[in-house]
């Protein structure tokens, strides 16, 4: 490379304190004043926005103005996941926008936050049913979730327990025992006394207990192991955490450590032992135990997404769950959608679990926006799973101001947005039932708007103009996305707009469709058939079919287009098949105006 070269190349390299290097090559451009990258005019303004990301509906605010009625009445029911009970199932109604996944994302948030400081087992799984739609993939997502917890908590309490065996082998009779930290999610599962809730022994080839409790199971609250009695210490067999093998359970040989000094005639260790404050009777049980958990762990086998019989998956499923004791949350969104899609199989399955499980208990929040599709549930189904219903109502346009000013306080620098922007986006997502999502769209649009003209400030004019991108926007997905002998149909409308027919009616649409028909060799469907495919577009919104009365000649629609004609031409042209129609003038039929 010759030393001119070397001279632009390096006059191209983006300065490092960027964060990135690049190399663009040779260029013509001789003047360096010009020699500008091409993001290096839009990075010189001032960016408008703080954090984005609370705009987006993904995102779970710390705090949810006027949902704090809802978020209570479901943490009094979770509640008592906290106390070891099973939580009553929950059936969340409302409309889009309404804060339904977000007050649940954040009751379940603060749910396992609270349950790793009292150390209760609580897990929460979320299944987005729009996605996760068949039995088969909840099923294998959910499975899939619990194998990888149980390996986590496996691996932590195999490394506790090589702590244990580190602190066994570094123990030195008459000095300091050191200290080494227990990683374990629960203390308990590792060096509890099996009998310390009351005597209760539980059966290790069965899972069952001996005592009189109707299978639920209590979190254990006592004090550190080290002050738990180890009067009962012969009995480490029967603790369920542990799953000690039988050549565990056999009767402890002496010790053979120093002298006992301790008064305490049952005393196995000397108190400064590392075993002392555990139920194991020697380094060989310990060493016994780790080798029961990689076993276990090497147990576990990953659901593939297809390919297994779903009795498989659910009995892989089930397994993972039961694993460890502990109550498990798992929410539905868009529940309904699972059920239109696979029928109410999985909920069944789900809602029957805890009169096979031992070990756990399972609780179902199903979120759904339509209130009825209850009706199409198995009774058996419909009675288990609706044991407690809550519903979110629309915002109105102060709530929806409140919600915008909340966020807009950590979206926005200082004094990006001007006084009238937040109402005017409260006011326009009011009007469609009170959809936050939208007025959070509308406000985050409205500043990249504002962004991308360098404008300094958000003002009314980029809300106006983000409102009309959103709709486009909804438009050109929903066109997108019709079938084909919809897009024939709506093609045939455009058509006759575009040689200024007005009031169009269906036998004109019909007509100009079978001609689209031909011309592409689709199939021709009935009269009846457009009809109805009419009756979708105006459901959709994209046209409006009203039904007009002719008098003694009858009834019909008159169709006119409810969205841009050019965008939403330019969108179905984009569809290969439709793309060689472009240039048809299919013959319009004369017709008497009254």
């Amino acid at each position: 490379m010759s030393d001119e070269d070397m001279n632009t190349t390096g006059s191209n390299e983006i300065d490092g304190t960027r964060g990135f290097a690049t190399e663009l090559g040779v260029t013509d451009i001789g003047d360096e004043e010009s020699n500008q990258g091409l993001f290096d005019d839009l990075l010189s303004g001032e960016p408008i926005f703080e954090n984005k990301e609370v705009l987006r509906p993904s995102y779970t605010p710390h705090e949810l103005p006027h949902r704090s009625d809802q978020i209570n009445k479901m943490a009094t029911i979770l509640v008592a996941a906290l106390r070891g009970e099973t939580p009553s199932n929950i059936l969340i109604y409302g409309k889009t926008g309404t804060g339904k996944t977000a007050s649940a994302k954040f009751v379940s948030k603060e749910l396992e936050s609270t349950s790793k400081k009292y150390s209760v087992p609580c897990d929460v799984e979320y299944i987005n049913c729009e996605v996760t739609d068949t039995q088969y993939r909840v099923l294998a997502q959910l499975a899939n979730k619990f194998i990888e917890k149980n390996e986590q908590r496996i691996d932590d309490r195999i490394d506790s327990l090589e702590e244990l065996l580190a602190a066994v082998d570094d123990y030195d009779p008459g000095s300091e025992s050191p200290e080494f930290e227990i990683a374990s999610e629960n203390e308990s599962e590792l060096f509890a006394d099996p009998t310390a809730d009351g005597g209760s022994e539980r059966n290790v080839s069965t899972g069952t207990t001996n005592s009189d409790t109707d299978g639920d199971f209590t979190p254990e609250t006592g004090g550190s192991p080290a002050e738990r009695s180890t009067d009962d210490v012969s009995d480490a067999e029967s603790d369920p955490d542990r799953r000690v093998s039988e050549a565990e359970g056999r009767a402890r040989p002496e010790a053979t450590g120093p002298a006992n000094t301790d008064d305490t005639p049952d005393a196995r260790f000397p108190s400064d032992h590392p075993l002392e404050s555990t139920s194991f009777d020697s380094r060989q049980a310990v060493e016994d135990r780790i080798v029961d958990l990689k076993e276990d762990k090497e147990s576990f086998e990953e659901v593939p997404m297809t390919g297994w019989p779903t009795d498989r998956v659910y009995s892989v499923f089930f397994d993972a769950v039961d694993y460890d004791e502990r109550v498990v949350v798992i929410m539905l969104d868009e529940i309904d959608k699972l059920v239109e899609k696979s029928g109410d199989d999985t909920l069944y399955n789900l809602s029957r679990m805890n009169s096979e499980l031992e070990n756990s208990r399972v609780s179902i929040i199903g979120i759904s926006n339509d209130l009825k599709f209850t009706d199409f549930l198995d009774p058996r189904v419909k009675s288990s799973l609706g044991e407690e219903e809550i519903v979110f109502p629309p915002y109105d346009a102060n709530q929806l101001r409140d919600i915008l000013q909340h966020r807009s306080e950590v979206a926005f620098k200082g004094s990006a947005l001007s006084d009238d922007v937040i109402p005017l986006c409260a006011a326009f997502a009011a009007q469609e039932h009170g959809d936050a999502r939208r007025a959070l769209d509308l406000l985050r649009t409205a500043g990249e708007l504002a962004e991308r003209s360098q404008a300094e400030t958000i003002v009314e004019e980029h809300v106006r103009q983000a409102q009309d991108k959103i709709e486009l926007d909804r438009v050109v997905e929903v066109v997108r996305t019709l079938p084909t002998q919809s897009k024939l149909v709506l093609f045939s409308i455009i058509l006759l707009e575009k040689n200024g027919v007005h009031s169009i009616n269906t036998g004109e649409v019909f007509n100009i469709y079978k001609r689209l028909c031909e011309e592409i060799d689709a199939d021709v469907l009935t009269q009846r058939r457009v009809t109805d495919l009419i009756s979708e577009l105006d459901m959709l919104g994209i046209v409006n079919a009203v039904v007009v009365s002719k008098g003694r000649y009858g009834r019909t629609k008159e169709i006119s287009l409810s969205v841009p004609l050019e965008e939403t031409e330019a969108v179905l042209l984009s569809d290969s098949r439709l793309s060689d129609i472009d240039d048809v003038q299919p013959f319009v039929q004369a017709r008497f105006e009254n």
